[in-house]
């Protein structure tokens, strides 16, 4: 269920997860047949000083108190675990690199220049690479007790680089982070923090220098499922590598938490820490190899144009590198955020006050079921009550709680739009002015 003012006793009370769809793998663990539980490793929360702050006394979609979701109750429906891909390498991995608890950076020996050819051809990899590859970096984070590496994006020509909050705080791990970016020609240089965005994991970092090449950034439209996708980044520190894929979902919705049953950041010696909150995020899910380190880096259409900034993997808790399931932010939103970042120096999120769950009847209706409205709210004002079960939201298909999370998340504050919802078995179309979670 989410709501930010949930009482202990509403969020410790589990919700029976639902009857698995006909496609859907079941994670029920009194099962003899069910999957293995998801691998559990917690991080501390990303410091508030440096990301935009979530005021406690909020009333929205996420909840502050541990949520009891199963692994077979997240949209993916699968037993797989989400595990987030900053580059931070460690035993976890099956990698073995000096110095990863350490204060010191790691080394790894790169080739300076990538030289490709066949270039001419617009639609293959090898073009994407040789416009791209110089739009993407390499970052490495120290601080006193972690380090480890992730991949960024040129966003402008003095400097301004895009990654995931995950990748530039270690999590959270560290307040006052050193920061070294390794641009494509080998050149080093320092970065500062400019903004994060903790609740949509992404970061703005800036180094000291001019004349880069900035990421085309692509249209939405320009991918749809099994569309081209190329992402180029970091894997295990290995720069400027590039893999091949294709989109394998769109309007996708994963939840990374801290709880026993629910995905997780995958980070090393942070086992004693947890995150403030779980993190619903609107993703783009491709079979483009990821690894850890692809975090921060892009994901492009085959124009050499940026549609998402790579995020997130699935585990199947055996295995903690590519098992063809990833995930990337969509490039309009990153876009959105990390103008809000450099403008203000931080970004606001969108929330309706009510309270949702997945669906508990079976009346044929997949959604997000209202459980209550708070009084003077924008859902209030658009007309909900507890018993409808939102079914889209800004044109995307909502499934359940994190899909809707995810969507009023990433919508600007004050912005209006249309939704559709079920009440007494009929469909309604409404319109809703969305708030601000800050």
């Amino acid at each position: 269920m989410e709501n930010d003012n949930a009482t202990p006793a509403q969020a410790a009370t589990p919700r029976k997860p639902a009857a698995p769809r006909a496609s859907s793998v079941s994670a029920d663990p009194a099962t003899p047949s069910a999957p293995r539980a998801p691998r559990v490793r917690k991080v501390v929360p990303v410091p508030a000083e440096t990301v935009a702050a979530v005021p406690a006394d909020e009333s929205d979609l996420i909840s502050r108190t541990r949520r009891p979701f199963l692994a077979g109750q997240i949209p993916l429906k699968t037993a797989a675990s989400i595990a987030v891909v900053a580059g931070v390498l460690g035993g976890a991995l099956g990698v073995t690199v000096a110095g990863i608890t350490g204060s010191g950076f790691r080394t790894v020996v790169q080739p300076l220049a990538v030289t490709i050819t066949d270039a001419g051809n617009p639609s293959s990899a090898t073009a994407v690479a040789a416009k791209s590859l110089q739009s993407v970096v390499t970052i490495e984070v120290s601080g006193e007790t972690a380090s480890g590496a992730g991949s960024g994006v040129v966003y402008s020509a003095d400097g301004y680089i895009i990654t995931n909050a995950h990748v530039a705080t270690l999590s959270g791990e560290e307040t006052s982070p050193t920061i070294r970016v390794t641009l494509s020609d080998g050149r080093l240089f320092p970065a500062s923090i400019v903004g994060v965005d903790s609740v949509l994991d992404i970061a703005v970092i800036k180094i000291d220098t001019t004349g880069l090449v900035p990421v085309d950034f692509g249209d939405a439209d320009s991918i749809t499922v099994g569309s081209e996708v190329i992402a180029i980044g970091a894997p295990l520190g290995l720069q400027n590598t590039v893999t091949e894929g294709v989109v394998s979902a769109l309007n996708r919705s994963i939840t990374i938490s801290n709880e026993q049953d629910g995905f997780n950041f995958d980070l090393p010696g942070s086992e004693d820490s947890a995150l403030a909150q779980d993190l619903s995020l609107p993703v783009i899910q491709t079979d483009a190899a990821i690894n850890p380190g692809n975090s921060g880096g892009a994901l492009l259409n085959s124009l050499g144009q940026l549609v998402g900034i790579n995020v997130a993997i699935a585990s199947s808790g055996s295995s903690d590198g590519s098992i063809g399931v990833g995930f990337a932010l969509p490039a309009t939103l990153v876009k959105r955020v990390v103008t809000d970042l450099i403008t203000d120096g931080t970004s606001l999120h969108g929330r309706i006050g009510a309270m949702v769950s997945g669906v508990s009847a079976s009346d044929g209706v997949i959604g997000a079921e209202v459980q209550g409205v708070d009084l003077g709210s924008p859902a209030a004002d658009a007309g909900l009550k507890k018993g409808d079960v939102i079914t889209s939201f800004n044109g995307i298909p909502i499934r359940d709680e994190v899909d809707i999370t995810a969507q009023v998340r990433s919508v600007r504050p004050g912005t209006e739009t249309t939704f559709t919802y079920v009440r007494g078995g009929v469909s309604r179309e409404g319109t809703i002015t969305v708030g601000s979670l800050e």
